[in-house]
């Protein structure tokens, strides 16, 4: 065990004696990717900004999604048990944006986009976003304040220009990041070393 007066460094890094602070349990990801989901509502195309969005299984692949239950994106998502999920560019940022602001009750917010369908005929996919999927939903969580969707990705579809090797050239995507609670957009910073393997330097 460590005194707490014992000064220690991390791969030459953060010291261990730095002082730690309470910040509340209301803590969030930081930083979360930003995506727009899309639902089929009112028989038109509707599309939300979410956040809070993770891979959720490997095989068959699945995604969560959680949104708020005051959204009507729910309403559609419930009826037709399907939706997608887009990842926006920075170039993005303002269309992103204004999904988050406004609500589909309102406004057609369909006309921001140029909208596909893959196999999936109520999930409407963003053809202006690198990065795309359509998803079955295989379960709903329903928390105090917010629906966990979890879908299956049934389809996923890229810019071609944004894949070497069939893999995702994130320099290519430039993919729109999420700060809260100070909700700020950020975009990503530079090349570090390559999961699963750099740690394997560290011997201890």
């Amino acid at each position: 065990m460590i005194a707490q007066n014992e000064t220690t460094k991390t791969n030459g890094n953060r010291l261990s004696e730095t002082k730690k602070i309470p910040i509340g349990k209301n803590v969030f990801i930081c930083p979360m990717p930003v995506t727009i989901v899309g639902t089929r509502l009112n028989n038109r195309p509707n599309f939300l900004t979410v956040g809070w969005v993770t891979r959720a299984n490997i095989n068959p692949p699945m995604i969560a999604i959680g949104i708020n239950k005051s959204n009507v994106s729910v309403d559609g998502i419930l009826m037709h048990k399907v939706f997608s999920v887009n990842f926006p560019g920075t170039d993005l940022i303002e269309e992103t944006d204004y999904c988050g602001l406004v609500s589909g009750k309102n406004k057609d917010k369909s006309q921001l986009f140029d909208i596909f369908y893959g196999d999936l005929n109520n999930a409407p996919m963003i053809k202006n976003c690198p990065i795309t999927l359509e998803c079955q939903l295989i379960e709903t969580i329903d928390l105090p304040t917010n629906y966990l969707f979890i879908g299956e990705i049934k389809g996923a579809y890229g810019d071609e220009n944004c894949f070497i090797g069939g893999k995702p050239d994130v320099t290519e995507i430039k993919p729109l990041l999420l700060t809260m609670p100070d909700n700020s957009y950020w975009e990503i910073g530079e090349f570090l070393g390559r999961a699963c393997k750099i740690g394997r330097s560290l011997k201890v």
